[in-house]
């Protein structure tokens, strides 16, 4: 639903240039308590599950990826994703964030049989596959978008992470991932997703190359898409993590990049609740961030902890790695004054503590 009081690009771009921080923080905690007045924080428990690491896209901005032939590349066995879906399923997870890279061995058959497979065996909710893997499946099978897409939901996947957005601006993809689709290809995705019933959700990188002017187009062109479809569950700002990865030493960007610090993190999280005045649910990243600015992330706009994070694997590559426990993550609610709420991939809660 359209919101006739939002702010135009011009004001966010303003407000993000010129406002102080701690006023961004009450407007987007104003913001946050009209539309969670209950003062729940949710999180989900479930595991990320990258079933590869080769990948033809070699983003400079990834750690993750790996030639077919490097030491290191790896395609988990099907019985080892079972195993490891067995094992949240112990741990009361409701969801598997299943995401890896575009593998030249695997084709769209690979992808149906294994979801099916789960699916046979699991009682799990299936958030998978970013729009450049289903572009990438599509484009192999000589298949389009909306196809590949309903194969692969008809096989058994439930929603679709917002993997692969980085940020919507093709200038900057340009520089950061020259090989991986567009911005429009990524839209398209998202747009034929929520065509077909399913939900998904959004995601940010920032802290790369990108100037203030990307990221308010990036909200924009989010918030343009949620008017048409109201397909989005929830938007994920995180920062760019340069460990180990080519653009941290790739000239002339290198020197111009630097670990995204607390105070610029909580503003673009403060804008996006802002910004993004028709999407219910703002994530806090405690994976790239850790415990401690995730609680004041919640006063700052978030109303979501994300995830426990059984396992994960992307941003552990580039050096950065917090674990915590679902019984820390509770502890953190708790501990700022919120009441945790454990929740599903649709954001229904399945028990409060």
């Amino acid at each position: 639903m359209k919101n006739t009081n939002r702010i135009t690009k011009k004001e966010g771009l303003e407000l993000f240039k010129k406002a102080d921080i701690l006023e961004l923080g009450r407007m987007a905690d104003e913001i946050k308590k009209d539309l969670h007045p209950e003062g729940i924080v949710t999180f989900i428990v479930d595991r990320n599950i990258n079933y590869t690491n080769i990948c033809i896209n070699k983003c400079f901005f990834c750690a993750f990826w790996r030639n077919e032939n490097d030491p290191g590349a790896y395609l988990l066995e099907k019985d080892e994703i079972l195993k490891k879906i067995e094992e949240t399923v112990q741990l009361e997870g409701t969801q598997i964030l299943l995401q890896g890279g575009l593998n030249p061995r695997l084709n769209i058959g690979y992808f149906i049989n294994l979801l099916k497979e789960i699916k046979n065996r699991f009682d799990i909710n299936i958030h998978g596959f970013s729009p450049p893997e289903i572009c990438y499946m599509a484009g192999r099978s000589d298949l389009t978008i909306r196809e590949t897409l309903q194969l692969l939901k008809d096989a058994g996947l439930d929603s679709i992470p917002g993997g692969g957005a980085e940020i919507l601006s093709d200038r900057v993809r340009e520089i950061i991932s020259p090989r991986k689709i567009k911005s429009d290809k990524w839209l398209k995705v998202m747009e034929e997703a929520h065509r077909l019933g399913m939900k998904t959700t959004a995601t940010m990188m920032f802290g790369s190359v990108e100037n203030s002017e990307d990221i308010v187009e990036h909200l924009n062109v989010i918030r343009t898409l949620q008017d048409k479809t109201g397909g989005f569950t929830a938007f994920i700002p995180w920062s760019f993590q340069p460990g180990n990865t080519e653009l941290s030493r790739l000239t002339p960007y290198a020197s111009r990049i630097h670990p995204a610090t607390a105070v610029e993190y909580l503003r673009i999280l403060a804008i996006s609740r802002i910004y993004l005045d028709n999407i219910k649910n703002i994530q806090a990243s405690w994976v790239t961030q850790g415990l401690k600015l995730a609680q004041v992330a919640l006063r700052f706009g978030a109303n979501d902890f994300g995830s426990t994070m059984i396992e994960e694997n992307v941003v552990a590559s580039t050096g950065v790695s917090y674990k915590v426990s679902k019984e820390d993550i509770i502890k953190a609610i708790k501990n700022v004054g919120f009441r945790p709420a454990q929740r599903n991939t649709y954001y229904k809660i399945v028990r409060y503590f």
